[in-house]
């Protein structure tokens, strides 16, 4: 097929819309937060759905919410460089859905996960030590190093960020354009698109498995959203005389 490059500056109209809503959600969390207290993240931000502070909404407002201006950069930053250019392709009604689509996909992913990890920790301990445990999460406690810790991981730190849906449009353009070269910041070396997508995935599977205590990052919804982009497209190729 023809490689399309839209002009730069020229976004198409759902790219240029969840940029400036990305935007205005993370400048409305600092706003907030300096004058009223509230942290939207809390409010919408995903929670595991067994723990008191979730609420359906989050299924989708999370994919809006960043942590900090670096976490919404970088997410921006790729939609803006590789999202523009699916949107230009397949049009916008097929971009946006194939974004939501891999956005919801990867927090599917992510709860699944936390599920397995839920139980396989709580397999161990009886059932007052649960009570135990689940009150003292409430309160924002924990017992370093015991299940504890991570039951109040689990119940109570919301999961926020694009980076499912954004994994998802990495993967669609590796698949739409998979000689395309592109140029890695480190090392400074070209590098085609299925290749870069396919390290990506490979490092991102490492390091889920891999389980460091205080990682922070969801490698597992990052996982989803690539699988689900990969299913997603795989159906559109079969159900249609074109690849897109």
């Amino acid at each position: 097929m023809t490689q399309y490059r839209p002009p730069l500056l020229n976004l198409p109209p759902v790219v240029k819309n969840l940029l400036i809503i990305n935007v205005l959600l993370l400048l409305a969390t600092y706003l907030f937060k300096s004058k009223f207290d509230i942290d939207l993240r809390q409010q919408l931000g995903l929670f595991y759905p067994a723990s008191d502070l979730f609420r359906p909404h989050q299924i989708f407002t999370h994919m809006f919410m960043h942590a900090d201006i670096t976490h919404l950069f970088f997410n921006m930053f790729a939609l803006f460089m590789f999202g523009r250019v699916l949107e230009s392709v397949w049009g916008p009604k097929r971009f946006l859905s194939f974004y939501l689509i891999t956005g919801l996909g990867a927090a599917l992913l992510h709860v699944l996960v936390a599920f397995i990890e839920y139980k396989v920790a709580i397999s161990s301990i009886g059932a007052d030590q649960l009570d135990y445990f689940k009150e003292l999460a409430a309160q924002g406690k924990y017992i370093p190093g015991t299940v504890s810790e991570k039951i109040t991981s689990i119940m109570y730190s919301p999961t926020i960020g694009a980076s499912g849906a954004v994994f998802g449009i990495l993967l669609g353009f590796g698949m739409l354009f998979p000689n395309t070269e592109l140029m890695l910041i480190f090392p400074p070396i070209p590098i085609k698109a299925k290749y870069f997508v396919i390290g990506y995935g490979v490092i991102e599977l490492y390091l889920a498995f891999l389980n460091r205590p205080g990682d922070n990052i969801a490698h597992f919804a990052h996982l989803g959203g690539m699988l689900f982009g990969y299913i997603l497209i795989k159906y559109w190729q079969k159900n249609s005389n074109r690849f897109y």
